[in-house]
């Protein structure tokens, strides 16, 4: 039986890390958001996304603006807001995405349609490049949305347009004579209908969704069918010739895919709906690939962060090992894509590993991508900076060294902030009477079980000390299973029970505690900084550590370092010190024993000379990585020379 995501109404989170990030979404990043997508921040990229609806709605004159996929700035806001409020009511936020509601209906076509680029701007092309057009995309981000805030809310009017527009695409696409036979250049579609059903019970829009994922790349390339035709009209200036069929996984079935390529963001998004279809459907040979790909990107294609897709080029996965680390791409909604595919194969096959993952993947890349006020957002994660070679027109033209207010492809920004929204439905799965922990974050949680409703408690400070206390209240009679995560970094895992040892069975990384009554249990571990190495195959680190501590990958900054970081090494030999500080509302500060490469015996006219390597001491100083440039503009470096 597949594991369940907690209700968020049920849940309130306050943690000393994460609270500072997610009470951002209700206090910060909402109401910023929301300005943005309205244009009402002076001096920032336009958004016009608002306006576009207003414009198909006949609320107001003027031209569409924007990306092909705007209507999504809105969509994943009005999700942000329906996990906000479903454990933070705001009646005034909740005004105003009913207004947004009230613009979605009045812009909807009479037969369903609601795309409003192809609705203001080009409207005969409706259909006609789903390989550029994102039609098929946006409305997924709309369909998630719609089930959010009905959830939150119990407000269908946002569902009944939605479930008006997935009717339409039900009579449009399909085998049958007289449906188009395609699918969507950018995937998303799959996940949006599978969650429209999970809310209606609408069968076909399990099967349609069902049909985007068969279709996929079997027999003629329909991409290339598309690109052949004598009236296409590209919005992107892709042609027949340059297109790539493997940039949208669509160059084979999916169930023959063997790892991971093309645009990064596009994999993970469907192969998230490829766990949710092979599970609803027991489809052994999808859930196979899910596996094998999955394998693949953790194994041979994923960065010390969690970070995915190398390349700043197409926005893609290239070959295995394959992780520069001063020029990459990993894109935040990469990260946020590869944990929505790690917690739905977590929930399937209650493996503790893909959590593992999810959870590097949260606290590392993610966290990164939005600064500490939540007004300015990373599009691009790097491991490695040099704010001086950040320029236009070169390699390294879309590293930033701070990250920006806005994008004119602003789908980071409101993908972050659904996923802060949403941790809920990361810390906990849920099964008939059991209740899985899955990251250890404090909280407290009503879970409704087959047997009767169970309270929850976790209170925790970590990661900053490895101790967490699990309460569990009005155990059903009949009793119930607690499944406690053991992280692949912790060394001396115990649990006791009302302070006694306690006896637990452990399967697939989770230890399993039989609880009969009212009580309470202590989770302890070590996870001590230590030094990481990359496997020789990953070039870009050959000789280099990284340091760790926990689910946190830590990072030197120039402001602790000083300049040029590529002149330093680390002593492994030596120990690594903690300290506690009260940078960032309270973090651990790592101090290590190093050497620096003398420069001294060179002078600016010379590039390059035979002066024997001189090396002097040094102490390091690392902070976690999800903090980096939240003091200015500086150099820095996840991995480090290693002193031999």
């Amino acid at each position: 039986m597949k594991l369940k995501p907690i209700d968020l109404r049920n849940i309130k989170i306050k943690d000393k890390f994460w609270s500072k990030h997610v009470d951002l979404v209700k206090d910060a990043i909402i109401p910023y958001q929301w300005d943005a997508i309205n244009d009402q921040l002076p001096g920032m990229e336009p958004s016009h996304s608002i306006a576009n609806f207003e414009i198909a709605a006949g609320r107001k004159e003027g031209e569409y603006y924007g990306m092909v996929f705007q209507d999504t700035d809105v969509a994943k806001w009005l999700e942000a807001v329906g996990f906000s409020l479903a454990n933070n009511p705001d009646p005034e936020l909740e005004k105003t995405a009913d207004w947004v509601v009230d613009l979605l209906a009045d812009a909807q076509g009479e037969d369903g349609y609601l795309v409003t680029y192809f609705m203001v701007k080009d409207p005969e092309q409706r259909w006609k490049n789903l390989c550029e057009g994102h039609e098929l995309y946006s409305a997924g981000h709309m369909m998630e949305a719609a089930v959010a805030y009905y959830n939150a809310t119990g407000k269908k009017k946002v569902l009944d347009v939605m479930t008006k527009f997935a009717d339409l695409l039900c009579d449009t696409f399909g085998k049958e004579e007289g449906k188009i036979d395609g699918y969507c250049g950018h995937q998303e579609i799959e996940i949006g209908l599978y969650k429209l059903y999970e809310v209606t019970g609408e069968r076909k829009y399990l099967d349609l969704s069902k049909y985007f994922i068969d279709a996929r790349g079997v027999g003629e390339n329909y991409f290339l069918k598309e690109l052949s035709r004598p009236d296409f009209k590209s919005i992107w200036g892709t042609s027949l010739r340059s297109y790539q069929p493997e940039y949208s996984q669509s160059d084979k079935p999916v169930r023959e895919l063997m790892v991971a390529t093309g645009h990064s963001v596009r994999a993970v998004y469907m192969y998230s709906a490829m766990a949710d279809l092979a599970e609803e459907y027991q489809d052994e040979a999808l859930m196979e690939a899910c596996e094998r790909l999955w394998k693949n990107i953790v194994q041979k294609q994923m960065y010390i962060t969690g970070g995915i897709g190398s390349s700043g080029i197409m926005e893609r996965f290239t070959v295995d090992y394959d992780l520069p680390n001063d020029c990459n791409y990993a894109e935040s909604c990469a990260s946020i894509g590869l944990a929505m595919f790690g917690i739905r194969m977590a929930n399937i096959t209650r493996d503790a590993s893909y959590i593992d993952t999810v959870e590097l993947a949260l606290y590392n890349t993610v966290l990164a991508s939005i600064a500490l006020d939540g007004k300015s957002f990373f599009y691009v994660n790097p491991l490695e900076v040099w704010p001086d070679n950040c320029m236009e027109r070169t390699s390294k033209e879309h590293i930033k060294p701070i990250r920006q207010s806005w994008f004119g492809c602003a789908c980071c920004p409101p993908n972050i902030a659904r996923t802060l929204a949403s941790m809920g439905q990361y810390i906990y799965s849920v099964g008939a009477d059991e209740v899985f922990v899955n990251l250890f974050i404090s909280n407290e949680v009503n879970i409704p079980l087959e047997s009767g409703e169970v309270k929850v408690s976790i209170e925790t400070t970590f990661p900053l000390e490895n101790q967490v206390e699990i309460g569990v209240k009005e155990v059903p009679a009949e009793g119930m299973t607690l499944a406690v995560r053991i992280p692949e970094y912790a060394e001396n895992y115990q649990i006791e029970e009302e302070g006694v040892p306690c006896d637990y069975k452990v399967e697939k990384g989770f230890a399993y505690i039989q609880v009969t009554k009212d009580t309470s249990f202590k989770v302890t571990f070590d996870a001590p900084a230590k030094l990481v190495r990359a496997n020789p195959n990953v070039r870009a680190d050959c000789g280099k550590v990284a340091v760790v501590r926990g689910p946190l990958v830590y990072c030197f900054e120039e402001i602790d370092n000083g300049k040029n970081l590529s002149a330093l090494f680390i002593d492994a030999k030596g120990r690594i010190e903690e300290e506690d500080s009260d940078l960032f509302g309270g973090i651990k500060v790592l101090t290590l024993k190093g050497k620096r490469m003398n420069q001294e015996a060179w002078d600016e006219t010379q590039l390059y000379g035979e002066h024997p390597v001189q090396l002097v001491d040094t102490q390091l100083k690392a902070i976690p990585y999800p903090y980096w440039n939240n003091r200015g503009i500086g150099e820095m470096t996840v991995w480090v020379k290693e002193l031999l």
